[in-house]
């Protein structure tokens, strides 16, 4: 049996590939300073996702995984700010996967509150109300 990890996980491992490629590039100021800060934030949402993932029905773990991703955010917008990075290029690649991930994250959290608070809801059947025309134009139609 091999272990297939879901594409959430797969873009979380390969934002902190890239995160640590492009701190590689980045001037000796840089590199020490905010690099750091980027691979520890990147690492986060890296085993904050593996989390996630294990633990299915842990919403927390899912409201983490976005914390940490809009943390990495704001670093790497702070990273274009102060000119770290090696080309508008790098930036905008990163910037592309944090706003994927930060989709999936949104959607993955959004199914977990739907599942999570309806569940009892949608188990009990609905019962259909009919409106006459004249009920639904008003009393005076």
């Amino acid at each position: 049996m091999s272990f297939q990890s879901p594409p959430i996980v797969k873009l979380a491992e390969r934002m902190l590939l890239e995160v640590e490629q492009a701190v590689r590039r980045f001037a000796r100021f840089h590199k020490y300073q905010h690099g750091a800060v980027l691979r520890e934030r990147a690492m986060r949402v890296a085993e904050t996702a593996h989390l996630a993932w294990r633990e299915r029905g842990a919403v927390h773990r899912v409201e983490q995984l976005v914390d940490a991703v809009d943390s990495l955010k704001i670093a790497l917008q702070l990273g274009q700010q102060i000119k770290a990075f090696a080309s508008w290029r790098q930036f905008e690649a990163l910037g592309r996967l944090q706003t994927d991930l930060g989709r999936q994250c949104g959607g993955w959290l959004k199914t977990r509150r739907v599942n999570g608070q309806n569940a009892a809801a949608r188990s009990q059947p609905q019962r259909a109300e009919i409106l006459s025309p004249r009920a639904a134009h008003g009393a005076n139609a």
